[in-house]
């Protein structure tokens, strides 16, 4: 089987015939080295996955990336990426596309629980049960929200929220 449970697809229903979806060609239901942060006791890659969605409901003006660990050992998960003010006629995201700065012209990465503007993959602590890292992609309905670099998740995914016409996501595990 190709997929795993725990490869999970999600989205939200925008009409009978049209989901709003999210996938990978290079993200498995393991991440793996090529993902791990560098740091931390970690001596990944951390390097972004490939991410491409399509069927953004009508309205969409813009789009945003996160990935987050609800499994951190802190009383608020982990923010590992937080990227907004993707243009709605971008649909893709490379590879590396964070450290290669190969992002979409106007797309902005804001601070990560790393403390960087930047793709920061897992690194769980040893010995725990892999955890859950969920990338989602938000369609919105502005073009530009009013953030910057050094703005984090505090203030950056309520600004989301706020705009979000619908998401899709795509979960994988990894542990050390």
């Amino acid at each position: 089987m190709k997929l795993l449970l725990a490869f999970m697809m999600m989205g939200s229903m925008l009409s009978a015939d049209s989901k709003f979806s999210l996938g990978s060609d290079t993200l498995k239901p393991e991440l793996t080295k090529a993902e791990e942060y560098q740091g931390f006791g970690c001596n990944g890659e951390n390097r972004s996955p490939e991410l491409h969605w399509s069927n953004a409901p009508k309205g969409t003006k813009s789009f945003a990336v996160t990935v987050f660990d609800p499994d951190a050992p802190t009383d608020h998960g982990w923010w590992h990426w937080i990227l907004v003010n993707i243009p709605a006629s971008v649909t893709h995201l490379p590879q590396n596309a964070s450290a290669a700065k190969a992002l979409p012209e106007g797309a902005v990465e804001t601070k990560n629980d790393y403390g960087e503007a930047a793709f920061g993959g897992p690194c769980p602590p040893k010995g725990d049960k892999p955890h859950r890292y969920i990338f989602t992609v938000y369609a919105l309905d502005t073009e530009h929200l009013p953030v910057t670099p050094d703005m984090d998740y505090t203030q950056v995914v309520p600004l989301i929220q706020q705009h979000t016409l619908a998401e899709a996501s795509i979960m994988s595990l990894y542990g050390r």
